[in-house]
């Protein structure tokens, strides 16, 4: 019973050491300049956290996109006031709370790929949402509102406004971001899994020991 609650030893060794790559994770970015302007850049930060997310739970989930913020607040300071790393707080947990809640009631590999399919379209409706209230009025400040849809309409000539260069540059940049964590996570898990449990099943023994 102990070992299973989320505050034991074994998890929160297990969240720290998951939310300490993905802060580093994070750092790395790469540009779909095909998809949308250079200014958003994908990284694979989710995808220890999907894993210790289907490994210990939503809730577990949550705690290591705190934990990922924290941490990459450390090595690289905020550059946006923290709007970004909110965005990319809330962002994430749209992905890995929704997939962690279908996978701990159904955990099949079907459910997972499931779980992670609606994870990513909820990512995504999150993001469209999210940048056009938020994000994009924000970014506003620092380069003419303009100049970021005249980067929109470059590679999509729908884009015309805040909305619609949300839909259709951040939208479909999302989705892609989604395919290839779950994708990862799926290649994956599974090695993963299996050391996150040998974790808890070495304490198990070390206490024994101890007793003994």
């Amino acid at each position: 019973m102990r070992e299973n609650r989320l505050l034991s030893t074994k998890n929160i060794a297990v969240m720290g050491m998951l939310g300490a790559l993905a802060a580093v994770l994070m750092l790395f970015e790469v540009p779909l300049p095909f998809i949308a302007p250079s200014f958003y850049g994908l990284d694979l930060s989710e995808v220890p956290i999907l894993v210790g997310t289907f490994a210990l739970g939503p809730v577990a989930g949550a705690v290591m996109e705190v934990v990922k913020i924290l941490i990459k607040l450390v090595l690289k300071p905020t550059s946006t006031g923290f709007v970004g790393e909110f965005a990319n707080l809330v962002f994430g947990c749209s992905m890995v709370l929704p997939a962690g809640l279908i996978y701990r009631f159904h955990k099949t590999k079907k459910s997972a790929m499931i779980a992670m399919a609606v994870g990513t379209v909820i990512m995504a409706a999150v993001g469209i949402v999210g940048n056009a209230l938020v994000m994009i009025p924000f970014y506003a400040n620092f380069m003419p509102l303009e100049n970021i849809l005249a980067a929109g309409a470059a590679i999509n000539p729908a884009v015309g406004n805040v909305w619609t260069f949300a839909v259709f540059c951040v939208g479909p940049f999302n989705v892609i971001k989604g395919i290839i964590v779950s994708v990862i996570t799926a290649l994956v898990y599974k090695r993963v899994s299996v050391m996150i449990h040998s974790i808890g099943m070495e304490g198990q023994r070390n206490k024994r020991r101890v007793g003994a």
